[in-house]
Formats: C-alpha cells, structure tokens, sequence
C-alpha cells in the first residue's frame, strides 16, 4: 500500500497489489511464529488488525521518504536552473513535479531494484513478527517520534543531492549580477536563462556518479531504522 515502487498506484494495479499481497502472506504464514489464536471479528481481532497495518505503513513510510529525498533535490536543482516550469506527473506520488525530480526518482528506483532493496524489504517484513510479534505490544513511544525525527533526512539528502548545482548557478548569478551592474545595456535574460541552464546540466552530469552512494547509504540507514524500531538484528 505505501511501500515504493509497489505501492504507486499509477505503476502497479490495484488489482496486481491485492494479488501480490495474498501471495506475499501465503508464503511468510509458514515461516511465522505460532501465534494464539483470536477471532478477526472481535474488538482484540480489530485492534490486533489495526496494529499491525500501522506497523506495515510506519515500514513503508520510512522506505518512501528516502525516495522523497530524490524527489526534493530534483526540485531543488530544477528551480535555480530555469525547469521549474518544466512540469510531468510523478508515477510514485500521481502530482506534477519537475522533470528533473522525475529523472532522479527513475535512477533512484532502477538503483533500488538493482541492490535488491525490494527483497531486504520482504526480509525485514519477515523478521519483524519475531522482533515484534503480533500481540498487544505495538510500536512504541520512541519508535514513533524516530520515525517522525527521521523525516529531517528527507531535507537533508535533498540538499546533498542538489547542493553542487546550487552552489555553481548561484556563482553564476552572482557573476551577472556583477556585469549587469558594469554594463547596463547587457540583456541578462537573454544571456543568462541559457548560461544557467547549460550550466546546470554540465553540473548534474558531472555529479550525476555521487547519486548512487549517497542514496544507498541513505536507503542503508532506513533499513536500520526500520530494524532498530522492529527490533530486528
């Protein structure tokens, strides 16, 4: 439902997500610890139901903030370069976001796949019923201000991620800032839409091999959160 990739609705049918889910739960009942047994239909049932949905959602979320990161530092470098009008729809989230945070989205998807995030996923899923198996005790206190205390992640891996580009258009405004000023009669739009743009794009190529550690170790550190929380080893 909120996991990435999986749960975009854009992406995945709904009717594949229900299929994969079934799927998912027939294979890990077998592997789960014995659990007593209670009624689906009783008040327990229903809050042991609800529980456990919170559980997966909390999961879910921390994966998908990682990828928000992405998302932002598009944003954030597509603004000072002149694409912040260059709009398409974002297949995770169904909005439109600039082109740039789309791009970056798509690699961080492709790198995701290719370090089998989506099998560690499956694997924490599977190992958080025994750190935290089904019963009246659900995610604590603590566990849910880490979660809420991790969404400062998102900002920060954004700006990593845009942080060159933003510094080197900045030197370049300041630079015609600069010869606006010596030269009047200069047409600063005419010269310095394109300057920007070219600029921004050399930049993003030549940063463009740093995107994979900085968002491994960023998708590494949700992974131990997520078991910190679970209590997962």
């Amino acid at each position: 439902m909120v996991m990435p990739i999986f749960g975009a609705s854009s992406i995945v049918p709904r009717k594949i997500r229900l299929m994969l889910g079934l799927s998912i739960t027939v294979l890990i009942v077998p592997m789960l610890p014995p659990v007593a047994f209670i009624s689906p239909l009783s008040a327990q049932g229903i809050l042991l139901l609800v529980q456990q949905i919170l559980i997966g959602v909390a999961m879910g979320f921390l994966l998908k903030l990682a990828f928000e990161s992405l998302l932002l530092g598009g944003l954030s470098t597509a603004m000072p370069m002149g694409l912040g009008f260059a709009n398409i729809v974002d297949p995770q989230n169904g909005i439109q976001v600039p082109v740039l945070s789309t791009f970056f989205t798509i690699l961080g998807t492709l790198l995701f796949l290719s370090m089998n995030g989506h099998l560690l996923a499956l694997q924490v899923l599977v190992d958080s019923f025994s750190g935290l198996p089904i019963g009246p005790i659900g995610l604590s206190s603590d566990s849910i201000l880490t979660i809420a205390l991790w969404g400062s992640q998102v900002f920060l891996g954004g700006i990593l991620i845009a942080l060159p580009a933003i510094m080197i258009i900045t030197l370049i405004n300041i630079t015609f800032g600069v010869m606006t000023k010596a030269a009047p009669q200069l047409n600063i739009f005419a010269v310095g839409f394109p300057t920007t743009m070219a600029a921004g794009f050399l930049v993003i190529f030549l940063t463009l091999p740093n995107l994979l550690p900085r968002f491994m170790s960023l998708i590494e550190e949700v992974f131990e959160t997520m078991r910190l929380i679970l209590g997962v080893s």
